[in-house]
């Protein structure tokens, strides 16, 4: 069950990063995806230093991006732990029970779901300028089963509060509402207004492909990512997330190579696209396409800077059978 769409939401919003690693190598690491140098420095730091909720915090980060769902949990326990009044913590526990439910049956998944919802609400409750969390509990009241705690009028809520600090974020969790409603049409016109609210950011343009994508509108899908790409601003995060609605859709996979080669060219890598997962998708691609020796290279390349990554583990395993 897709319950949240995580990722969505983690390409809409800036988070804060801890002061105590903010000029440091662990955050730098961290943004770089460079996940086992991450972890080896976090874990060195953290026998030294044992009361440090940041690292702990940070160390949850490197997890997520692993998909190391039990690791993540346990890094962001501590955090909240050791500073059970910080809403950023919070969250970041929220999401990891949410993406360990993701992954879990519905029985597993059952139990985490309170959770997630316990924790999201405490971010909330703690930060009103923690947008993102706000952002994130509409999430949950949206995909949620309304026996788990689903509200889609709380989720509503939420987004008019967001209105009031960032208006693309709440056109685009308004969109999402509608298009959870089957009100197609709605959705599809508040994806549009957080385009125009934005000021042309290719990340939403981005989002409005992933709606022409759920609705089976793969035309205009393709013709979205397309006007991410001719936009004026730049964000190099749509062009991680552009390449991966064309994987999904199975459309233009050499449109999504090149995307992902301009995302790694830049050198301007993002904590919610790291770049080992870059170096994977563009091995998916490549392999998609044929080139089996380039994809075992960019699959090598991603376990070169995090070997704990299994879907690359899993890519390679197959290639020797």
């Amino acid at each position: 069950m897709n319950w949240f769409r995580f990722c969505g939401v983690l390409a809409l919003v800036t988070f804060l990063f801890p002061a105590s690693f903010a000029e440091g190598d662990s955050h730098s690491l961290l943004r770089a995806g460079k996940a086992d140098a991450a972890i080896t420095e976090l874990n060195a730091h953290i026998e030294k230093n044992p009361s440090d909720a940041d690292a702990f915090n940070l160390l949850c980060r490197v997890y997520y991006q692993l998909e190391r769902w039990d690791d993540a949990i346990r890094a962001a326990e501590h955090s909240v732990a050791l500073s059970p009044e910080t809403s950023e913590y919070h969250q970041w526990l929220g999401r990891s029970y949410g993406r360990k439910a993701e992954a879990s049956g519905p029985i597993g998944a059952f139990s985490l779901v309170r959770k997630v919802k316990n924790e999201f609400e405490r971010a909330v409750a703690l930060g009103d300028n923690n947008i993102s969390a706000h952002a994130d509990m509409a999430e949950f009241y949206i995909e949620a089963p309304g026996f788990m705690g689903g509200d889609k009028a709380k989720a509503k809520a939420l987004g008019e509060f967001i209105m009031k600090s960032d208006p693309a974020l709440a056109h685009y969790t308004f969109g999402h509402l509608e298009e959870k409603r089957g009100n197609k049409a709605k959705a599809e016109e508040e994806y549009k207004a957080a385009i125009s609210s934005s000021n042309d950011l290719p990340r939403y343009w981005i989002n409005l492909a992933a709606f022409y994508r759920h609705a089976g509108r793969i035309s205009d899908m393709q013709s979205a990512v397309e006007s991410s790409l001719n936009s004026s601003r730049k964000d190099n995060l749509a062009l991680f997330d552009g390449a991966t609605n064309l994987l999904k859709a199975g459309r233009n996979f050499p449109g999504a190579e090149q995307m992902l080669r301009r995302y790694l060219a830049s050198n301007e890598p993002d904590e919610e696209a790291p770049v080992f997962q870059a170096h994977y998708l563009l091995g998916v691609l490549l392999e998609k396409q044929g080139s089996r020796q380039e994809a075992s290279g960019e699959y090598r390349a991603a376990l070169a800077i995090a070997s704990r990554f299994r879907p690359a583990q899993d890519a390679l395993t197959r290639f020797s059978r």
